[in-house]
């Protein structure tokens, strides 16, 4: 039998619905500094910036978050899609990370989470967005949760 939503969330049509609707998005959100695109539906959003893995490039996505006092906490969800994304592939090349979460421009080092975070985090988020149970039980890999942390000023 075919599993018509694994097809969906991987499915190339989808990817470039999300992509134009991702630009939209992030577009809003840096255009009114976090006055509107802060929340996607009526979740907390952050727009991440990390540099591209092959170019070097700065490269913006939104995503949804979780803060924990100075932490900012990020599903790399992806939708349960079958890969991870690629901030979260360009953060494992270079963890130098800037977060704007709603006026907030924050300088951070994006880390894995460690066993005990995942199991503190994740019920919190699941809670917050439940569709992430979905994504966790329809992939096969484990979904990283990446736990950005301030700068240290030197």
């Amino acid at each position: 039998m075919i599993d018509v939503s694994e097809k969906i969330r991987n499915s190339g049509a989808l990817a470039l619905a999300l992509k134009y609707f991702s630009r939209a998005h992030i577009a809003v959100y840096q255009g009114t500094n976090g006055k509107l695109g802060a929340k996607l539906l009526w979740f907390p959003a952050a727009l991440i910036t990390t540099t591209g893995r092959k170019t070097g490039q700065p490269r913006t996505t939104a995503t949804l978050c979780l803060r924990d006092g100075e932490k900012v906490v990020l599903p790399a969800s992806f939708g349960g899609r079958d890969g991870n994304p690629a901030w979260y592939l360009n953060l494992k090349a270079n963890p130098a990370v800037q977060v704007q979460v709603r006026d907030e421009h924050l300088a951070m080092t994006a880390r894995d989470a460690t066993e005990e975070e995942r199991r503190r985090y994740w019920p919190v988020l699941i809670k917050m967005y439940p569709p992430y149970k979905g994504y966790r039980d329809a992939t096969d890999r484990v979904i990283p949760l990446v736990v950005c942390e301030p700068d240290q000023a030197p």
